[in-house]
């Protein structure tokens, strides 16, 4: 959003004093909704994360970021974070049918194949999907009850090593990055190091989490850097004490056992959805469609800044159409650069019609002003930057009563 663009009414006041840390202590206050994603046998749920209405979340220091770029106060009647908890929302019933969301439960070519199609889609590295199909299969065996999807690990892979890929590494085919993963330092958009101390291997698991958890995939002496041991290590923890990931209260407790950071839990929530999404397509992803919504998901965290065009244009944060015209400026593909002008000048699907994946959705008036814009991430979910006082996140699309006017598709 640039000045003249109105933005969404915000659901947190500004508050004063000094940004908020978003640490554990933090941790109720900023979760007023649970967040969850679980895409177990072909289904996901989801419910959407947003402040507190009545938390300190740094929302003095997005607003103070607005204020200085020209902001101007948010109007009202635009799409914002719902104060009310949300209802989980399921996907499609035929979704379940989709031969690419589930793992085969039987190791051989049908399994091999199945890797490869959706490592390739998604970018991920053959030997880390692999991983993350095996420890799904095998704690299906054990725990049937958890129903624990491939997603959720590759969403907390992705996350927090890029599949093992950080600083250049790469993943041998005995499943170790070509150099020991340390900690990999993890900020907040308040610039607070939210990293856990200690944390290694490209699933960045804890000391604690390891000691209690620690699992081996193959038989051999559990290895943190071995992505199969990792994997299976998370997939334990997700599961501990009986968890049903289905249940979007029990799919949060459990990714949180892992790292309870909001920051953490909105990447991997996005990631997952985005997962899933693909693997219920029967075609490939759209690679510019992909690498916008990469992009978005990286900067899950900054601040709403009005007129922000992201850290790469030297501001702080990002407004609603700044964010969208960045992502896909990233993936080559140019936007206008306010909201309104975006509704104008893309092929618009109709507000009956299913958005897809990378689709941008809007929000307003056609015939006066378009005032709001987010990016569709698939199970009903967007990526934007709300208003003052919230971080880029993510949340349902849709409320009752909103002003939605339908999507946009950037990449046909």
């Amino acid at each position: 959003m640039t000045s003249g663009e109105t933005e969404t009414a915000s659901s947190t006041a500004p508050a004063s004093g000094s940004p908020a840390s978003l640490g554990r202590r933090r941790f109720a206050t900023l979760l007023a909704l649970a967040t969850a994603v679980v895409l177990a046998a072909g289904v996901i749920t989801a419910v959407q994360l947003s402040p507190d209405p009545s938390a300190d979340t740094g929302a003095a220091a997005a607003a103070a970021d607005g204020a200085a770029a020209g902001g101007q106060p948010a109007e009202s009647g635009g799409m914002s974070p719902s104060r009310r908890t949300p209802q989980p929302e399921p996907a499609p019933e035929d979704a379940t049918s989709r031969p690419a969301q589930r793992v085969p439960q039987e190791q051989g070519a049908r399994f091999e194949a199945w890797v490869d199609e959706v490592a390739g889609w998604l970018d991920i590295p053959r030997r880390a999907m692999h991983a993350y199909a095996t420890a799904t299969v095998r704690l299906e065996q054990e725990q049937p009850g958890c129903n624990l999807s491939w997603v959720t690990l590759a969403g907390i892979g992705r996350t927090t090593s890029d599949h093992g890929r950080e600083g250049d590494r790469q993943l041998t085919r005995d499943g170790r990055p070509t150099s020991p993963i340390g900690t990999i330092e993890l900020r907040n958009f308040a610039g607070d190091v939210i990293s856990q101390a200690g944390a290694e291997g490209p699933l960045q698991l804890s000391p604690a989490a390891w000691q209690r958890w620690a699992a081996t995939a193959s038989g051999d002496a559990p290895n943190i850097q071995d992505i199969d041991d990792a994997a299976l290590t998370a997939g334990r923890a997700l599961c501990d004490g009986g968890r049903d990931l289905d249940q979007g209260q029990q799919w949060l407790a459990g990714v949180s056992a892992l790292h309870d950071e909001p920051l953490f839990l909105h990447r991997v929530l996005a990631t997952a959805n985005v997962y899933g999404t693909v693997g219920m397509s029967d075609e490939p992803p759209n690679k510019k469609v992909l690498q916008a919504v990469t992009f978005a998901i990286e900067k899950i965290g900054l601040p709403y800044v009005w007129g922000g065009n992201g850290t790469e244009q030297g501001d702080a944060g990002f407004d609603c159409s700044g964010l969208t015209t960045a992502a896909y400026g990233k993936a080559g593909v140019s936007l206008e650069r306010t909201a309104h002008w975006q509704y104008s000048s893309l092929p618009i699907i109709g507000p009956d019609e299913e958005p897809r994946l990378g689709d941008l959705v809007f929000f307003g008036d056609p015939n006066t002003k378009i005032h709001h814009v987010g990016m569709y991430i698939g199970n009903q979910q967007m990526i934007d930057a709300p208003t003052f006082g919230q971080a880029v996140q993510v949340h349902n699309y849709r409320k009752p009563g909103d002003s939605y006017a339908g999507a946009g598709r950037p990449v046909a």
